[in-house]
């Protein structure tokens, strides 16, 4: 009769707790299906869900206090161990994408560089960071490479656009810096300038900078600047070779090397931007970040109003934060589903 009790008490602790599990999964399912944004969050939850329902197991469950005691112990010992290893296991990466999340210092759609990897963030999860690269693959880094190695981060303001060029002592400084300058304004950057990197045996090595405000832009403009420092030196008569050049090869003295063809740049006929094409994931998860704070935004708002409503100054206020609020809640609305579609058009892609 004992044994019966018994087994029937841990069958009723057991239904309790997966019923309570199952319940609870349900409506953070349905809560969480119209907010993917928030996968973060619903993933720490599920996290802290299997947690406790482990120790709801061993504090409800019919065991007598000595093995309770025990267990309990075990449980705080494993749990100790783990985030003492979480250095090189699952958990360190768990803590990785908290330490990234609390820090804030990149999201989807910045441009990163982080070891021998550049790209920009398509997507940022609680494991791990992907990056889409310059060849429009897409690269998943653990959080935990990111915590772990430096991370550049380039700003959404503007970034610094330079090419290195090297020429020989016969040409002066002042003409290939007016050139090179001249070149960068053409290419639509603000502010250039010229350093002289090296002055070598050789040859002299210039680099040419300026600030690009279009960083969605950057390989178009790094593509276009590269052209057009190599035009605005062959069309004023500037070789790009150092002298020592003719160590590998013998020339007429009165050779010179510039193409034959040089075609005005206006002429060259230039396919699109193919940062778009490169970086398509990267675009949409930056465009879908925006969507979300504008909703954040909103939310905002709307809890403000509620506010507000509760406790109305006066009748015309109450109707004045009635409307609003009838408003931004259709805006929001539409920023969901908006938001929804364009999640969705990423998954598939």
């Amino acid at each position: 009769m004992q044994t019966l009790s018994l087994i029937l008490q841990v069958a009723i602790v057991a239904a309790l707790i997966t019923a309570g599990f199952y319940v609870t999964k349900k409506r953070l399912d349905s809560y969480f299906s119209s907010r993917p944004h928030l996968k973060f969050r619903y993933q720490l939850i599920q996290i802290g869900g299997i947690l406790l329902a482990i120790l709801f197991i061993i504090l409800f469950m019919p065991f007598d206090q000595t093995l309770r005691g025990q267990l309990l112990s075990l449980y705080g010992l494993i749990i100790s161990v783990t985030i003492a290893l979480s250095s090189t296991t699952l958990v360190g990466n768990i803590m990785a994408g908290l330490m990234l999340k609390a820090i804030g210092s990149c999201r989807p759609g910045n441009y990163i560089t982080v070891g021998d990897y550049f790209g920009r963030i398509s997507e940022m999860d609680l494991l791990h960071t992907e990056i889409q690269t310059e060849e429009r693959d897409l690269t998943t880094l653990p959080n935990l490479y990111l915590v772990t190695h430096p991370v550049r981060v380039m700003r959404q303001s503007g970034t610094l656009l330079s090419v290195d060029v090297s020429l020989g002592y016969d040409v002066s400084r002042h003409r290939v810096e007016k050139l090179l300058v001249q070149a960068a304004l053409d290419t639509g950057l603000e502010s250039p300038y010229v350093q002289i990197r090296q002055l070598g045996d050789f040859s002299v090595s210039y680099q040419v900078s300026g600030l690009l405000k279009e960083v969605n832009n950057l390989i178009d403009k790094r593509r276009d600047l590269r052209a057009r420092t190599m035009d605005a030196l062959h069309q004023a008569g500037v070789e790009i070779v150092s002298p020592n050049f003719i160590n590998t090869r013998a020339f007429d003295k009165d050779q010179t090397f510039i193409p034959d063809d040089m075609i005005e740049p206006d002429e060259v006929v230039i396919a699109a931007s193919p940062d778009s094409l490169v970086f398509d994931k990267a675009e949409k998860a930056e465009s879908v970040s925006n969507l979300r704070e504008k909703l954040v935004g909103l939310e905002s708002q709307i809890r403000n109003l509620d506010g507000v409503l509760a406790k109305p100054p006066n009748e015309k206020a109450q109707i004045a934060a009635t409307t609003e609020k009838a408003q931004l809640q259709q805006r929001a609305e539409r920023l969901r589903a908006l938001i929804a579609r364009k999640e969705a058009k990423i998954s598939s892609d």
